[in-house]
């Protein structure tokens, strides 16, 4: 049965969220404010009891379940803010949870889970994905009578979230738009469903990362489908596809959508932080990420702009990808790739071609007798306009150079392995790997492919998430690629085909460029 805009909004004036959850502050963020040109308000999420507004769904939806319900427990899958709320709310209303999370989530996550919970809540890790620990929650709630209380596509979890616009319209009713991250879409849903009613006129912008942008795909095929993959930095929204009561709820209500990437998001982590001391997930930055690029695309001076801190459940080792790169995000820095010749002084007068520029980073290896390809960082005053004047002025001195700043190959790997050539033509290609965080990864990777194939590149960084990024390079023959693709597909890890990229051709691959 479909459920009345008017009928969410007595379950959103109704819901007793408040019995675990706070009316969380609207703070001004005075620095973007002055940056921008508008007032900017920040709905600081991020003070509930689990740093995060999932709380209030996953509550809403305890409270409404029935005496037998109770006594037979909740069952959810999650690998993040909704496992914790939901193991909060249980162990307050003194009712049995059982949260199956996959074997990939950090430590931290899952113990912040026991500790919610307490004695209320089991905690079962099942598979290497999202998915996989989804089914497995289905299926335990089936065999045992569990009542599932899914993270986003249901009526209650959907306005508890909506008390989170009950309180903004009390706090600011000026507000002439707001920013809302999406994931599965339950926030964005309940509250488009609660302030169109009560402020038609307000402004309501969907906020997604361009690695998982499902509503951006469902409004345009007209409903929910399912995203070929997702990106795995943002996961608190790295949701494959939407739910149908939430698209059905957002596609009447959100005015538009505003997608933004990995460096943006970096980005409003930071003015977050300079503005509130509070360091955000990736998920929870997205609102401020938007409003930036959205102020700065549409010339909006003098509006009063909402958007909202989601959470701040942030792994501690992720702060050493954000730090790096931010800056780029707000073209404080540009990252380009250029050739020198391979002879003293050709470095000498490469910086002094470049005028004085603060370098931040040079990556060079001698390669061969000819020239030089080098990897080089600059700090930047006067964001991209400012390196293509940089860039004329090389190519007029005759450095040869092309810009890295969005080339995500260039910066997650091949500048920490800058130099590194095999010293002969091979049948090289190489991939971008999607590798799950727990032991024996890498071993089924070596032991599906086998011994057939040489490996002539390797790179893993970590940076906090629950999936390895990872750059791998084989010689494969011809003749053998249809046999390698077979072994790809029976790893069963995300990946992708870079040989072609210009940041591989340039720095790494047997023939020089």
């Amino acid at each position: 049965m479909t459920i009345s805009s008017h009928e969410y909004l007595k379950k959103i004036l109704l819901a007793p969220v408040y019995d675990v959850a706070v009316a969380s502050d609207l703070v001004m963020m005075a620095g973007l404010s002055h940056q921008i040109g508008n007032s900017v308000f920040l709905k600081r999420e991020d003070q509930q009891p689990v740093k995060s507004f999932k709380l209030r769904g996953a509550y809403n939806r305890i409270c409404t379940l029935t005496k037998a319900q109770q006594q037979a427990g909740v069952i959810a899958a999650s690998a993040g803010n909704h496992a914790q709320g939901l193991a909060y709310g249980a162990h307050v209303k003194g009712i049995k949870a059982t949260i199956v999370m996959p074997e990939t989530t950090p430590d931290i996550k899952v113990d912040a889970v026991r500790r919610f919970g307490g004695q209320q809540v089991t905690v079962i890790q099942h598979g290497t994905s999202f998915d996989q620990a989804s089914a497995h929650a289905k299926l335990l709630a089936e065999q045992h009578g569990y009542t599932f209380v899914p993270p986003f596509d249901d009526p209650d979890v959907i306005a508890g979230q909506g008390t989170v616009a009950r309180e903004l319209l009390e706090q600011n009713p000026n507000l002439d738009m707001i920013f809302v991250a999406v994931g599965g879409g339950g926030l964005a849903a309940g509250i488009s469903v609660y302030l169109k009613q009560l402020k038609p006129d307000i402004r309501i912008i969907a906020v997604e990362s361009e690695e998982s942008a499902c509503f951006a795909a469902a409004r345009k095929a007209g409903e929910p489908v399912a995203l070929p993959s997702v990106g795995i930095f943002a996961d608190g929204v790295a949701v494959k596809t939407m739910g149908q009561e939430t698209f059905r709820l957002c596609n009447e209500y959100v005015d538009e959508i505003v997608t933004v990437s990995n460096d943006e998001i970096c980005g409003a982590i930071k003015d977050i932080f300079d503005d509130t001391r509070v360091i955000a997930e990736p998920a929870g930055a997205l609102s401020v990420a938007a409003i930036r690029k959205y102020a700065k695309t549409h010339n909006l001076t003098g509006k009063n702009i909402g958007g909202i801190l989601c959470g701040a459940n942030i792994n501690f080792h992720t702060l050493r990808y954000v730090s790096e790169r931010c800056e780029l995000a707000e073209q404080k820095e540009a990252v380009f790739a250029a050739k020198l010749a391979e002879r003293p002084g050709a470095f000498k007068q490469f910086c002094e071609a470049l005028g004085g520029k603060n370098i931040t980073e040079f990556n060079y290896r001698y390669g061969s007798d000819a020239e030089a390809h080098v990897f080089v960082g600059v700090k930047l005053k006067g964001g991209q306009p400012e390196f293509s004047l940089l860039q004329e002025s090389l190519t007029d001195k005759g450095f040869a150079c092309f810009d890295l700043s969005s080339n995500e190959l260039a910066k997650l790997h091949v500048r920490h392995m800058v130099g590194g050539r095999p010293p002969a033509i091979l049948n090289e290609t190489v991939f971008a790997f999607e590798f799950p965080e727990y032991p024996g990864a890498l071993l089924k990777f070596l032991n599906t492919l086998g011994e057939r194939w040489n490996i002539t590149l390797f790179h893993y960084r970590n940076h906090g998430a629950a999936k390895g990024l990872v750059l791998a390079g084989f010689d494969i023959p011809p003749e053998s690629r249809a046999a390698f693709d077979e072994h790809l597909q029976d790893l069963n890890y995300s990946f992708t085909d870079v040989t072609d990229d210009p940041a591989y051709q340039f720095f790494l691959s047997g023939a020089a460029q």
